[in-house]
């Protein structure tokens, strides 16, 4: 027999109290006959059970919140937490325009989609697809390219080699070609930390 966690337990209360709100709101606008005078206390009822739940769980909300961004310390060391999905997201300024890199320690290099090299500056009509890579998907061809800048917080990296994929990928991968710029990458605890 399990024993509940604390955190189940408020996450148990959080969804009942959400539940008779919405269940509440829902016979009130359903027009029951009621009077108008009961319409309102349930109404005031239901708000006040909202403001309870809320302010209750706030801290919970709140640590959920923190706990899903990327930090950076004053040491120069950033924290990435590890996503719902099990995968560890990061968004670095490629040339100076925001990309979204899912971190694949799989993958030699920084491989953009098609898409993230145009938004990079990049004209994939013009690039060279000599080489070939094995996915999961099967073999795609990839240009060799570099990119003038590659940047996250305060670290940035000049004239870094990347590859652009020609197949169908979603979103771009942040291989160990680019990791392995850092002096120490840790994955302990359910986040990743990359240090200098």
């Amino acid at each position: 027999m399990s024993v509940m966690s604390s955190d189940n337990i408020a996450q148990l209360i959080y969804l009942g109290t959400f539940a008779l709100v919405l269940g509440g709101g829902f016979l009130l606008t359903n027009k029951l006959k009621l009077s108008k005078t009961l319409q309102m206390a349930s109404a005031w009822v239901l708000i006040f059970l909202g403001a309870i739940a809320v302010v209750g769980l706030w801290d919970d909300i709140q640590g959920d919140l923190m706990a899903n961004q990327t930090r950076f310390d004053d040491s120069g060391t950033i924290t990435i937490p590890r996503s719902f999905d099990g995968h560890y997201y990061l968004t670095l300024d490629i040339n100076g325009e925001p990309t979204d890199f899912i971190v694949d320690t799989g993958a030699t290099d920084i491989v953009l989609n098609r898409s993230d090299a145009e938004t990079a500056g990049l004209d994939p009509a013009n690039l060279n697809f000599l080489g070939r890579a094995a996915t999961a998907n099967g073999e795609v061809r990839t240009a060799p390219v570099r990119l003038d800048t590659v940047a996250i917080g305060p670290h940035e990296d000049t004239n870094v080699p990347a590859v652009v994929n020609d197949g169908a990928l979603d979103q771009s991968l942040l291989g160990m070609g680019y990791l392995q710029r850092w002096g120490r990458i840790e994955i302990a605890g359910g986040e990743m930390t990359l240090s200098r």
